[in-house]
């Protein structure tokens, strides 16, 4: 495989939520060895069935995004022990064909997951959701290493910018296991 293209979804809409911060981490982290896109789509509407066909252009623009990528690594934080909507809104849209009778885009693609919360759960339970949730689609799902950072506001630095560690090692020790994970594809 030549370099692999990762897609990261941030599970987040705030700007500057640790998760997002941590994805673009995670993309330092990787370095030159894939190409990493941040995946922006907050103007993807709630799913509604009466809107799918024709699919509005934002669905149809993250859904390339998805489809032209090797790897999906999803940053998520944790809500009410549960992943967020916006993300769960996106995974449905993701999840029905591209056209009728077609394919979606998340089958087969393999998948990683993070996330950092402030917390003391470190997002570990809506990670076990996500995970469900993207088995079911048959997602190649990289079980190990996962990454869950507890007490994430213990990892800013002065200007309350996520700084890294202790969590540091943790997120290179993925994004070298995730690439790997994708040329052994």
């Amino acid at each position: 495989m030549s370099k692999p293209k990762i897609v990261a979804i941030v599970g987040s809409m705030r700007k500057d939520s640790y998760n997002r911060q941590l994805a673009r981490l995670a993309k330092e982290a990787v370095g030159d060895r894939a190409e990493f896109e941040l995946l922006e789509y907050a103007d993807v509407p709630l799913m509604n069935e009466d809107i799918e066909y024709p699919t509005p252009e934002s669905v149809q623009r993250v859904r390339q995004a998805v489809a032209s990528a090797d790897g999906v690594w999803f940053f998520t934080p944790e809500y009410n022990h549960f992943f967020p909507g916006v993300l769960k809104n996106l995974i449905d849209w993701l999840s029905r064909p591209m056209e009728k009778g077609g394919s979606q885009v998340l089958a087969k693609k393999p998948a990683a997951i993070s996330g950092i919360s402030p917390g003391m759960s470190g997002t570990a339970i809506a990670q076990d959701h996500l995970v469900t949730l993207i088995s079911i689609l048959n997602m190649k799902v990289m079980n190990w290493p996962r990454l869950t950072i507890p007490n994430g506001w213990q990892q800013l630095d002065e200007e309350k910018k996520l700084k890294l560690a202790s969590s540091a090692i943790h997120l290179q020790k993925q994004a070298d296991a995730f690439v790997q994970f994708l040329q052994n594809q």
